[in-house]
């Protein structure tokens, strides 16, 4: 399995030196040490530099907002998921048999982490010239379907900014559960709009998720379209 596994880079687009850097990005730690938590740390910043720097040379006149608002689309954990199954990665993992039997090598959380994991692991395999050459095609499509300068805004952006502009009072998020182990996590959560009453609810594997598929319907509610 283990030799099926490393000998499959074509999707990934990197000939690693150092085998044991790719296993280590592909285990997952209910599979126990050395897992790719500490290389997911690592991923996490160079992915949002490489997206930063593409945008920065890409959209010369974006200001600030437009540019923060498109890298967060873009490496969010929805993202990065999608670009995790392009390139096979779920099936690749190493997984405990909890994570196995729960299907984790489907979870968007684990398949981003997956995905940040490896590209850290390039990094340090060949450096950030070889990195950036591996990774950017895979962001590509997505860079090239976000309108220049003009990405859309967040859901709860666009609550805030809505009710902002009616002179209402802002929304309110409270967290209603939190179910699952540390490593999948459930979370359920309710917005709440004052004026005018509004009250939806939101699931996701983060918090942040929650909230912002609670205001994507709030939104849906006060401002159909």
């Amino acid at each position: 399995m283990l030799t099926k596994t490393f000998q499959r880079n074509d999707l990934i687009g990197h000939p690693f030196k150092d085998q044991d850097l790719l296993k280590q990005a592909l285990t997952h730690r209910s599979a126990g040490a050395p897992h790719n938590e500490r290389l997911e740390f690592l991923g996490d910043s160079i992915v949002n530099l490489l997206i930063a720097e593409a945008l920065f040379s890409r959209w010369p006149k974006a200001d600030e907002g437009a540019l923060t608002r498109a890298r967060a689309s873009l490496v969010c954990e929805s993202a990065l998921a999608v670009i995790a199954r392009t390139l096979n990665l779920g099936e690749r993992l190493t997984l405990g048999p909890g994570e196995m039997k729960s299907g984790g090598h489907r979870r968007d959380s684990i398949l981003a982490d997956t995905v940040e994991a490896v590209v850290a692991a390039i990094y340090l395999d060949a450096g950030f010239e070889v990195c950036r050459a591996r990774v950017l095609p895979w962001f590509e499509a997505s860079l090239a379907a976000v309108p220049a300068g003009k990405p859309e805004k967040d859901p709860k952006t666009r609550l805030q900014e809505w009710l902002q502009a009616r002179q209402k009072p802002l929304p309110v998020y409270e967290l209603v559960s939190e179910t699952g182990d540390d490593h999948a996590k459930h979370f359920h959560v309710r917005c709440s709009v004052a004026d005018p009453a509004v009250t939806t609810e939101g699931e996701g594997t983060s918090r942040r998720l929650a909230e912002q598929q609670a205001a994507a319907a709030a939104i849906e509610q006060l401002d159909p379209k």
